[in-house]
């Protein structure tokens, strides 16, 4: 297993993160329950070929991630870090937050957790209920009575709040020891705040290395992106996520002993990708892009539709289809936009407000009708 600096912690941190939020599960009466048996074999797998950091938090798996991962890591606690969260609710105040720590360390079986979590926050959360309700300073008073390690955030918002989250904490003396983003081939947003935070001395860790499942499937887009011979999909996706200098660790929810297996060999291998192959990858992937001839580049100056139809978001199941050539994940993405309720072209009035808007100028209206035949047959 290759490992990393995290950040200023101390810590040497695994290359691959173990993500607890898809544990095996079977259905017992009107609820799910995690296979314990599997879950023990896993970690111990993990564990025992190196793997340090494990992720969780209060609602995974059914609300039972915490106490499956804190069995199953009992008998060698000292060995590994565990990162769990703190679920960010209005007016939760300081006591809510120490409830919430208790609780997850009940969970957990220990009695401290390396990396406590500000959960999925956002620069209004971070203003409004961590500075505004005093939780800054709760977890400092965790982190002086050794319940917490390190005091940690989760990230989903416009990437200019990761700055702006680790600047304030710092200057308020409480600062942000690492963060949790998503990252991956196909959504670099976070790059260059990854490279802020991380010359600040933070730990990084990136969330969906595989693109929440889109780079598992077999393709030909190493082959197609480099005109070397192909490889694993998601082995291109974890080496380009851990070519990354500025990040230290990629995390996966992994259901099976064999994804372990695997992600623990690309994470061990030592041939990974040089600066210069990291660098022409990234380059291709933004390339090969505008090769298509729908080239919507997510930008949402076309938000909101007269209709309330997603249009970027159905642009951009098109470009996993004909671009990255995930046909199959685009089709599942339509189905699950269109059984929640998502608008079509169907839904379409061809008012044009969306074409007047669009800094691609794009026949918007005309290509929408051929994303949504293309993808609902």
């Amino acid at each position: 297993m290759n490992y990393r600096e995290f950040g200023k912690t101390g810590e040497k941190i695994s290359a691959l993160g173990f993500g607890c939020m898809r544990f095996p599960e079977y259905k017992e009466g009107d609820g799910m329950l995690v296979d314990q048996d599997k879950v023990d074999e896993m970690i111990r797998y993990a564990c025992d070929n190196g793997v340090n950091y494990f992720d969780t938090a209060p609602g995974y798996c059914s609300q039972h991630s915490e106490a499956a991962l804190g069995k199953a890591v009992k008998d060698f606690r000292d060995r590994i870090l565990i990162s769990t969260k703190c679920p960010m609710d209005k007016g939760m105040g300081r006591e809510g937050y120490r409830r919430r720590l208790e609780s997850s360390l009940t969970q957990l079986g220990t009695d401290h957790i390396d990396f406590y979590h500000f959960w999925g926050i956002s620069r209004g959360v971070f203003d409004d209920l961590i500075l505004g309700e005093g939780l800054l300073e709760e977890a400092a008073k965790a982190k002086e009575e050794g319940l917490i390690r390190h005091i940690s955030f989760s990230f989903h918002d416009h990437p200019s709040a990761i700055k702006y989250i680790a600047d304030t904490a710092e200057a308020r003396g409480i600062p942000m020891e690492s963060m949790l983003c998503q990252y991956n081939l196909l959504d670099r947003s976070n790059e260059e705040m990854m490279k802020y935070v991380h010359e600040k001395g933070l730990g990084t860790v990136a969330m969906g290395p595989v693109g929440g499942g889109r780079l598992a499937a077999p393709t030909d887009l190493y082959a197609k992106l480099t005109g070397k011979e192909s490889i694993a999909t998601y082995e291109l996706a974890f080496k380009f996520c851990l070519g990354n200098p500025d990040l230290c660790c990629a995390l996966s929810g992994m259901q099976t002993l064999d994804m372990v297996q695997k992600n623990v060999k690309v994470a061990s291998d030592d041939t990974a990708f040089s600066a210069e192959e990291w660098e022409q990858l990234g380059r291709a992937m933004e390339e090969i892009k505008k090769f298509s001839e729908l080239y919507c580049t997510g930008c949402r100056y076309c938000q909101p539709c007269t209709m309330d139809i997603d249009i970027p978001r159905i642009f951009e199941m098109y470009t996993y289809y004909n671009v990255y050539g995930l046909k199959e994940h685009a089709k599942n993405m339509w189905r699950d936009y269109v059984r929640h309720g998502g608008k079509t072209f169907d839904d379409c009035i061809g008012c044009g407000a969306c074409e007047s808007k669009c800094p691609q100028h794009l026949e918007i209206i005309k290509n929408l009708e051929m994303v949504c035949e293309l993808l609902k047959d």
